[in-house]
């Protein structure tokens, strides 16, 4: 009998990406990605309907695979129906990959081009076939796997949940072994990094945790061209108490970098664990001598009460101080450089600030190409890597766009170009015309030949 012994979840925006159209699932047997499309304000709804399908709890009679499929297509028709009644919302869809740990079994249910794999004795395996049209191609010998890693068309699914009333859901069960690990993820890894690259970063790193993390960096430094999530799960013989994890429903708003509610129900179950002895003794029979009522044993019952209360108050405090530092977010400060903040981007009353300056690098917000500013100031919430990330490709950004600028003044605008232009116009009186088309024609090279005509024809009257 196997068990799950250890497991983890990440997601990330991204650098190309404004909003996650991803989301989750994970509660130990059951784990889900999604990767929504239509929009933001689409494809993010699609995601977190699909994931939010497998919520209710997997019935014990219930086999692995007819449930899978069954939920997946329960989420296909609702998601269908909304985008039916919302024209705002139609197209609207997402893939799906999920998976139940089932005894010495684990069983996958797989729509779209997110993928699940299998790490077992060193050696990386993909279990799912992306129904995609480059996929369809490389299956009928049309396109090699480098020419589908490569073509243009690989984003385009042939599968989803969402688009029709009834969808096929694809549905496997793997006979487990000890010490597998398997991952699923969105297309946002996987089209960044090769297998290869997620084999090496699996097998070099000490634990999930760390592989996660290394998984989602290097897809963004690879580009980030799309959102990526990652779930990573551990199988080993069972012996000790199983893994036990509240249900984690992540979407579009997902919980930044480090800053979950874990820290919140840990200091909760602690502070129970210091109550249950006294509520024990409290839920004991009271001998009340005569004469004497109830009321007179309120007083240290409130007592108690209240100190119940302050150490949960403290719990979440001490979840949101700690999730709070675990958090990072670039903006510009006062200078206008573009800077690295610890903590969250908000302010409280009497001039408390959540944030505090990391690091401020020498990089201003206007050297920055305009399709890239907002990048710096939309204050996303991410990981340390993450923002030492970005901001090192903001540099590069700045760094080839001042030498662009300083490129594009150098000829001295279209001069030569109107001078030659007008100079054919006219004779030596046309040479004074060209001046008219040389400075007219400084900024596009169409602009400057018509400015060159115009001087001609200014100097020959």
């Amino acid at each position: 009998m196997l068990r799950v012994a250890e497991a983890v979840h990440r997601t990330d925006v991204g650098r190309q990406r404004e909003a996650n159209e991803d989301s989750l699932f994970s509660r130990v047997p059951v784990f889900a990605v999604a990767d929504g499309m239509g929009g933001a304000q689409a494809g993010e709804v699609a995601s977190r309907i699909a994931v939010a399908a497998f919520e209710p709890e997997l019935p014990e009679d219930a086999g692995a695979e007819p449930w899978l499929r069954e939920t997946a297509q329960r989420a296909n028709r609702e998601i269908f129906d909304l985008a039916q009644g919302d024209s705002s919302r139609s197209g609207m869809g997402t893939t799906l990959t999920a998976a139940v740990v089932s005894g010495d079994e684990v069983s996958f249910g797989h729509v779209g081009d997110s993928r699940a794999y299998l790490l077992r004795d060193g050696k990386l395996s993909q279990l799912t076939n992306d129904h995609s049209l480059v996929e369809e191609l490389r299956r009928q010998g049309k396109l090699t796997k480098e020419q589908a890693a490569e073509h243009p068309q690989r984003s385009v699914i042939t599968r989803a949940l969402g688009p029709e009333p009834d969808v096929a859901v694809d549905t496997m069960t793997v006979q487990a072994r000890p010490g597998d690990v398997f991952l699923l993820c969105s297309d946002g890894l996987t089209t960044m990094i090769s297998d290869d690259d997620v084999h090496s970063i699996l097998t070099r790193s000490d634990n999930l945790e760390e592989a996660a993390r290394k998984l989602i960096r290097s897809a963004n430094e690879r580009g980030g061209r799309d959102n990526i999530t990652v779930i990573l799960f551990r199988l080993e013989e069972e012996g000790d108490e199983q893994l036990e994890e509240s249900a984690t429903l992540i979407g579009p708003s997902a919980e930044a970098e480090g800053f979950t509610a874990r820290n919140v129900r840990e200091g909760v179950a602690a502070s129970r664990a210091e109550r249950s002895p006294s509520s024990a003794r409290m839920e004991k029979p009271i001998a009340v001598p005569s004469g004497r009522g109830e009321s007179g044993n309120r007083w240290p019952k409130r007592v108690f009460r209240g100190f119940i209360a302050l150490l949960v108050v403290a719990a979440i405090a001490f979840g949101a101080w700690y999730g709070n530092r675990q958090v990072w977010f670039l903006g510009t400060d006062e200078a206008g450089r573009v800077t690295i903040y610890r903590g969250l981007p908000y302010e409280l009353p009497f001039g408390v600030d959540l944030y505090s300056e990391y690091y401020s690098s020498p990089v201003t917000l206007s050297a920055l190409p305009e399709d890239r500013r907002d990048s710096a100031t939309n204050h996303t919430l991410r990981s340390q890597d993450d923002a030492k990330s970005l901001l090192d490709d903001l540099q590069k950004a700045a760094e080839a766009n001042t030498a662009t600028g300083t490129a594009g003044t150098t000829p001295g605008g279209g001069t030569g170009t109107g001078t030659s232009t007008g100079s054919g116009t006219g004779s030596s009186t046309g040479t004074g015309g060209s001046s008219t088309g040389g400075a007219t024609g400084g900024s596009t090279t169409t602009k400057n030949s018509g400015a060159g005509q115009a001087g001609g024809g200014a100097g020959s009257g």
